[in-house]
């Protein structure tokens, strides 16, 4: 007894994305850049607390730092597609293939979705955050839902 695959294919296999934490990611990463920025340019340059260029640099430097830190939390991803997973999170990229995926779900009240895989590993996948409320619940789901239909369509492993 197999499962049929989702209604609407092309939703079905849609990029997972997170929503509240990448616009606030985005928002900071903009704050970031035009606080420090503007700290560079406005802090003073002479008498005895005077800034020099090293120092404005490095004060712009670091605004642009954590400004990339931000976006790169803020396109965290988990790309679906036939053949598996590919799950881009803050450190690395996880491509997983359906048959090593065992379970989907939010663990322990963490801050985003996990896949169990055959071999007791945990992959965090970030792109589902619980913070997005329901959605984060409706994209966990279809993702299951994904992984329930390709272990259902693959066949019977070789012994």
């Amino acid at each position: 007894m197999g499962t049929s695959p989702p209604r609407d294919r092309g939703r079905a296999y849609a990029v997972f994305r997170p929503r509240r934490g990448a616009w606030v990611a985005w928002v900071c990463a903009l704050a970031s850049v035009l606080v420090f920025g503007g700290l560079a340019i406005l802090s003073p340059t002479s008498g005895d607390v005077g800034w020099a260029a090293p120092d404005r640099l490095m004060t712009a430097a670091l605004g642009v730092g954590i400004a990339v830190l931000l976006v790169k939390f803020a396109t965290l991803r988990a790309v679906p597609s036939a053949e598996g997973l590919r799950v881009v999170n803050l450190v690395g990229r996880h491509d997983l293939s359906w048959a090593s995926i065992v379970t989907v779900g939010f663990h322990d009240g963490g801050p985003w979705a996990v896949v169990e895989l055959a071999d007791t590993e945990q992959v965090a996948v970030m792109a589902i955050q619980r913070a997005d409320g329901a959605r984060a619940r409706r994209e966990a789901s279809r993702l299951a839902a994904l992984v329930s239909h390709h272990s259902s369509t693959a066949g019977p492993s070789p012994s």
